[in-house]
Protein backbone atom coordinates (compact mmCIF):
# COMPACT_ATOMS: atom_id res chain seq x y z
CA UNK A 1 0.00 0.00 0.00
CA UNK A 2 1.61 2.92 -1.20
CA UNK A 3 1.80 5.85 1.49
CA UNK A 4 2.53 8.69 -1.16
CA UNK A 5 0.20 9.09 -4.14
CA UNK A 6 1.96 10.36 -7.05
CA UNK A 7 -0.74 11.73 -8.75
CA UNK A 8 -1.21 14.18 -5.48
CA UNK A 9 0.94 14.55 -2.76
CA UNK A 10 -1.44 16.45 -0.36
CA UNK A 11 -3.23 13.06 0.21
CA UNK A 12 0.10 12.24 2.83
CA UNK A 13 0.72 15.76 3.53
CA UNK A 14 -2.91 16.69 5.12
CA UNK A 15 -3.00 13.33 6.27
CA UNK A 16 0.81 13.27 8.28
CA UNK A 17 -0.36 16.79 9.82
CA UNK A 18 -3.99 15.30 10.62
CA UNK A 19 -2.01 12.15 12.68
CA UNK A 20 0.01 14.34 14.61
CA UNK A 21 -2.90 16.72 15.74
CA UNK A 22 -5.05 14.02 16.43
CA UNK A 23 -2.15 12.59 18.37
CA UNK A 24 -2.58 15.70 20.79
CA UNK A 25 -6.11 15.45 21.02
CA UNK A 26 -6.03 12.01 22.28
CA UNK A 27 -3.10 12.52 24.79
CA UNK A 28 -5.06 15.50 26.54
CA UNK A 29 -6.77 13.78 28.90
CA UNK A 30 -3.36 12.08 30.13
CA UNK A 31 -3.08 14.62 32.91
CA UNK A 32 -6.64 13.71 34.25
CA UNK A 33 -5.88 10.07 34.56
CA UNK A 34 -2.46 10.85 36.04
CA UNK A 35 -4.46 12.75 38.47
CA UNK A 36 -6.80 9.77 39.41
CA UNK A 37 -4.06 7.02 39.19
CA UNK A 38 -2.23 9.29 42.38
CA UNK A 39 -6.10 10.17 44.27
CA UNK A 40 -7.33 6.59 43.01
CA UNK A 41 -10.33 8.27 42.34
CA UNK A 42 -12.67 9.09 39.42
CA UNK A 43 -13.84 12.08 41.23
CA UNK A 44 -17.30 11.66 39.50
CA UNK A 45 -16.74 12.09 35.94
CA UNK A 46 -18.35 10.24 33.10
CA UNK A 47 -16.39 7.33 31.27
CA UNK A 48 -19.01 7.98 28.18
CA UNK A 49 -16.78 9.88 26.06
CA UNK A 50 -13.96 7.14 26.41
CA UNK A 51 -15.72 5.23 25.44
CA UNK A 52 -17.23 6.41 22.72
CA UNK A 53 -13.75 7.59 20.88
CA UNK A 54 -13.09 3.90 21.18
CA UNK A 55 -15.48 3.14 19.93
CA UNK A 56 -15.51 5.22 16.83
CA UNK A 57 -11.86 4.66 16.17
CA UNK A 58 -12.73 1.11 15.74
CA UNK A 59 -15.42 1.44 13.27
CA UNK A 60 -12.74 4.02 11.69
CA UNK A 61 -10.19 1.28 11.22
CA UNK A 62 -12.76 -0.91 9.88
CA UNK A 63 -13.65 2.03 6.98
CA UNK A 64 -10.01 2.45 6.24
CA UNK A 65 -9.84 -1.61 5.62
CA UNK A 66 -12.77 -2.05 3.46
CA UNK A 67 -12.13 1.00 1.23
CA UNK A 68 -7.88 0.64 0.60
CA UNK A 69 -5.55 3.36 0.33
CA UNK A 70 -6.42 5.51 3.48
CA UNK A 71 -3.36 3.56 5.50
CA UNK A 72 -2.92 7.54 7.39
CA UNK A 73 -6.69 6.38 8.43
CA UNK A 74 -5.54 3.54 9.90
CA UNK A 75 -2.37 4.55 12.04
CA UNK A 76 -4.28 7.22 13.95
CA UNK A 77 -7.21 5.35 14.75
CA UNK A 78 -5.05 1.92 16.06
CA UNK A 79 -3.28 4.72 18.68
CA UNK A 80 -6.54 6.02 19.37
CA UNK A 81 -7.69 2.51 19.86
CA UNK A 82 -4.82 1.96 22.42
CA UNK A 83 -4.99 4.99 24.66
CA UNK A 84 -9.04 5.13 24.76
CA UNK A 85 -8.45 0.99 26.15
CA UNK A 86 -5.81 2.26 28.20
CA UNK A 87 -8.19 4.94 29.55
CA UNK A 88 -10.94 2.92 30.05
CA UNK A 89 -9.07 0.68 31.96
CA UNK A 90 -7.70 3.20 34.46
CA UNK A 91 -11.07 4.24 34.81
CA UNK A 92 -12.78 1.07 35.72
CA UNK A 93 -10.00 0.29 38.22
CA UNK A 94 -10.37 3.34 40.23
CA UNK A 95 -14.17 4.13 39.65
CA UNK A 96 -17.33 3.37 42.62
CA UNK A 97 -18.95 0.18 41.93
CA UNK A 98 -21.79 1.92 40.37
CA UNK A 99 -20.15 3.80 37.68
CA UNK A 100 -17.70 0.65 36.95
CA UNK A 101 -20.72 -1.45 36.34
CA UNK A 102 -22.17 1.13 34.14
CA UNK A 103 -19.13 1.58 32.06
CA UNK A 104 -18.46 -2.19 31.53
CA UNK A 105 -22.18 -2.50 30.28
CA UNK A 106 -21.89 0.62 28.01
CA UNK A 107 -18.04 -1.09 26.73
CA UNK A 108 -19.95 -4.72 25.98
CA UNK A 109 -22.94 -3.54 24.29
CA UNK A 110 -21.43 -0.61 22.05
CA UNK A 111 -17.76 -1.62 21.25
CA UNK A 112 -18.57 -5.41 21.53
CA UNK A 113 -22.29 -5.95 20.55
CA UNK A 114 -23.03 -2.84 18.25
CA UNK A 115 -19.70 -3.05 16.54
CA UNK A 116 -19.89 -7.11 16.04
CA UNK A 117 -23.12 -5.84 14.90
CA UNK A 118 -22.15 -3.50 12.09
CA UNK A 119 -19.82 -6.37 10.83
CA UNK A 120 -22.18 -8.81 9.96
CA UNK A 121 -24.49 -5.97 8.53
CA UNK A 122 -21.70 -4.80 5.82
CA UNK A 123 -20.33 -8.17 5.42
CA UNK A 124 -23.19 -10.12 4.39
CA UNK A 125 -25.97 -7.60 3.89
CA UNK A 126 -23.75 -5.04 1.39
CA UNK A 127 -21.01 -5.71 -1.37
CA UNK A 128 -18.55 -3.98 -3.33
CA UNK A 129 -19.33 -0.40 -3.50
CA UNK A 130 -22.83 -0.34 -1.63
CA UNK A 131 -20.64 -2.20 1.92
CA UNK A 132 -18.48 0.72 1.51
CA UNK A 133 -21.20 3.69 1.47
CA UNK A 134 -23.25 1.65 4.37
CA UNK A 135 -19.99 1.69 6.27
CA UNK A 136 -19.34 5.22 5.02
CA UNK A 137 -22.29 7.04 6.49
CA UNK A 138 -22.38 4.23 9.89
CA UNK A 139 -18.93 6.50 10.70
CA UNK A 140 -20.12 9.82 9.92
CA UNK A 141 -23.24 9.22 12.06
CA UNK A 142 -20.89 8.21 14.82
CA UNK A 143 -18.22 10.66 14.52
CA UNK A 144 -20.80 13.04 14.44
CA UNK A 145 -21.58 12.10 17.94
CA UNK A 146 -18.10 12.16 18.99
CA UNK A 147 -17.84 15.56 17.41
CA UNK A 148 -20.81 16.96 19.00
CA UNK A 149 -19.14 15.95 22.93
CA UNK A 150 -18.00 19.26 23.21
CA UNK A 151 -21.02 21.10 23.14
CA UNK A 152 -21.64 19.99 26.99
CA UNK A 153 -18.09 22.02 27.40
CA UNK A 154 -19.27 25.08 25.07
CA UNK A 155 -22.84 25.07 27.53
CA UNK A 156 -20.22 25.24 30.32
CA UNK A 157 -18.31 28.05 29.19
CA UNK A 158 -21.29 30.77 28.32
CA UNK A 159 -23.01 29.36 32.10
CA UNK A 160 -20.32 29.87 34.63
CA UNK A 161 -18.51 32.67 31.57
CA UNK A 162 -15.31 30.92 31.95
CA UNK A 163 -12.98 29.03 30.12
CA UNK A 164 -10.84 27.49 32.85
CA UNK A 165 -12.33 23.80 31.77
CA UNK A 166 -11.30 24.61 27.79
CA UNK A 167 -8.05 24.86 27.26
CA UNK A 168 -6.85 27.23 24.56
CA UNK A 169 -4.15 25.07 23.57
CA UNK A 170 -6.78 21.66 22.99
CA UNK A 171 -9.12 24.06 21.26
CA UNK A 172 -6.48 25.13 18.60
CA UNK A 173 -5.82 21.16 18.14
CA UNK A 174 -9.08 20.10 17.55
CA UNK A 175 -9.47 23.00 14.93
CA UNK A 176 -6.77 21.82 13.29
CA UNK A 177 -7.29 18.39 13.25
CA UNK A 178 -10.31 18.98 11.62
CA UNK A 179 -8.65 20.80 8.63
CA UNK A 180 -6.32 18.69 8.39
CA UNK A 181 -8.84 15.54 8.35
CA UNK A 182 -11.70 18.02 5.81
CA UNK A 183 -8.87 18.19 3.76
CA UNK A 184 -7.38 14.43 3.89
CA UNK A 185 -11.10 13.89 2.68
CA UNK A 186 -11.27 16.24 0.01
CA UNK A 187 -7.59 15.19 -1.67
CA UNK A 188 -8.66 11.42 -1.32
CA UNK A 189 -12.11 12.63 -2.62
CA UNK A 190 -13.86 11.20 0.33
CA UNK A 191 -17.29 12.26 1.64
CA UNK A 192 -17.39 10.02 4.88
CA UNK A 193 -14.55 11.29 5.87
CA UNK A 194 -14.82 15.05 4.83
CA UNK A 195 -18.51 15.37 6.45
CA UNK A 196 -17.90 14.66 10.25
CA UNK A 197 -15.03 17.09 10.11
CA UNK A 198 -17.19 20.49 9.04
CA UNK A 199 -18.82 19.53 12.25
CA UNK A 200 -15.33 19.41 14.10
CA UNK A 201 -13.92 22.55 11.99
CA UNK A 202 -17.28 24.73 13.32
CA UNK A 203 -17.25 23.45 16.86
CA UNK A 204 -13.49 24.29 17.12
CA UNK A 205 -13.67 27.71 16.14
CA UNK A 206 -16.69 28.29 18.30
CA UNK A 207 -14.53 27.22 21.51
CA UNK A 208 -11.96 30.03 19.60
CA UNK A 209 -14.52 32.82 20.00
CA UNK A 210 -15.38 31.79 23.14
CA UNK A 211 -12.12 31.75 24.05
CA UNK A 212 -11.65 35.28 22.91
CA UNK A 213 -14.86 36.38 25.11
CA UNK A 214 -14.62 34.90 28.05
CA UNK A 215 -10.60 34.98 28.09
CA UNK A 216 -10.27 37.72 30.81
CA UNK A 217 -13.44 36.52 33.25
CA UNK A 218 -12.60 34.73 35.86
CA UNK A 219 -14.26 32.28 38.63
CA UNK A 220 -15.39 33.56 41.64
CA UNK A 221 -13.08 31.23 43.53
CA UNK A 222 -9.96 33.11 41.91
CA UNK A 223 -11.39 36.61 42.53
CA UNK A 224 -12.09 36.57 46.39
CA UNK A 225 -9.57 34.21 48.28
CA UNK A 226 -9.89 33.61 52.05
CA UNK A 227 -6.37 35.28 53.90
CA UNK A 228 -4.03 32.61 55.21
CA UNK A 229 -4.27 32.93 58.77
CA UNK A 230 -7.35 32.72 60.65
CA UNK A 231 -9.60 35.84 62.24
CA UNK A 232 -12.26 36.22 64.12
CA UNK A 233 -14.23 38.45 62.44
CA UNK A 234 -18.66 39.07 62.55
CA UNK A 235 -18.37 41.08 59.21
CA UNK A 236 -15.94 40.80 56.47
CA UNK A 237 -17.04 43.62 53.61
CA UNK A 238 -15.10 42.78 50.57
CA UNK A 239 -14.63 45.10 47.82
CA UNK A 240 -12.75 43.95 45.00
CA UNK A 241 -10.86 46.83 42.41
CA UNK A 242 -11.38 46.11 39.27
CA UNK A 243 -7.61 47.28 37.95
CA UNK A 244 -5.37 45.53 40.59
CA UNK A 245 -7.81 42.67 41.37
CA UNK A 246 -6.84 42.81 45.31
CA UNK A 247 -9.27 42.66 47.56
CA UNK A 248 -9.46 45.02 51.02
CA UNK A 249 -11.04 43.80 53.81
CA UNK A 250 -13.01 45.70 56.57
CA UNK A 251 -12.94 43.85 59.39
CA UNK A 252 -14.89 44.37 63.26
CA UNK A 253 -13.95 42.53 65.95
CA UNK A 254 -16.12 40.18 68.26
CA UNK A 255 -14.72 41.88 71.19
CA UNK A 256 -16.78 44.46 72.79
CA UNK A 257 -14.90 48.06 72.54
CA UNK A 258 -12.84 49.37 75.21
CA UNK A 259 -13.68 52.19 76.99
CA UNK A 260 -10.99 55.12 77.97
CA UNK A 261 -12.27 57.83 80.54
CA UNK A 262 -9.75 60.23 80.99
CA UNK A 263 -11.22 62.24 83.90
CA UNK A 264 -10.12 61.89 87.03
CA UNK A 265 -11.85 59.80 89.76
CA UNK A 266 -12.22 61.85 92.89
CA UNK A 267 -12.57 58.53 95.74
CA UNK A 268 -11.84 55.16 95.41
CA UNK A 269 -14.08 52.12 96.22
CA UNK A 270 -12.60 49.01 97.41
CA UNK A 271 -16.09 47.42 97.23
CA UNK A 272 -19.48 48.11 96.49
CA UNK A 273 -20.70 47.92 100.20
CA UNK A 274 -17.96 50.47 101.17
CA UNK A 275 -18.93 52.83 98.20
CA UNK A 276 -22.68 52.35 99.40
CA UNK A 277 -21.43 53.43 103.55
CA UNK A 278 -19.90 56.39 102.40
CA UNK A 279 -22.62 57.81 100.12
CA UNK A 280 -25.17 57.39 103.12
CA UNK A 281 -22.94 58.92 105.48
CA UNK A 282 -22.42 62.26 103.52
CA UNK A 283 -26.15 62.31 102.47
CA UNK A 284 -27.21 61.99 106.37
CA UNK A 285 -24.85 64.87 107.14
CA UNK A 286 -26.48 68.14 108.34
CA UNK A 287 -24.48 70.06 105.47
CA UNK A 288 -23.98 67.31 102.64
CA UNK A 289 -21.20 68.35 100.07
CA UNK A 290 -21.97 66.95 96.75
CA UNK A 291 -18.66 67.60 95.75
CA UNK A 292 -17.50 64.49 98.15
CA UNK A 293 -19.45 62.07 96.07
CA UNK A 294 -16.93 60.32 93.25
CA UNK A 295 -17.65 58.41 90.87
CA UNK A 296 -17.12 54.57 91.24
CA UNK A 297 -17.01 52.04 88.44
CA UNK A 298 -16.85 48.14 89.99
Amino acid sequence: MALISADNPWVFISGLLGNISSLVVFLAPLPTFIRVCKKKSTEGFQSIPYVVSLFSAMLWIYYAYVKTGAFLLITINSFGCVIETLYIALYITYASKEARIFTLRILLLLDFGVFCAILLITHFLAKGSNRVQLLGWISVVFATSVFAAPLSIIRQVIRTESVEFMPFYLSIMLTLSAIMWLLYGIFLKDLYIAIPNVLGFIFGMLQMVLHAVYRKHKTVSEDVKLPEHCVDVTNVSAVTDSHNHRVRETVSSSEPPQVHDHRMIGMTCKSQNYQSDQREEIMDSPNPNPNLLGTCEA
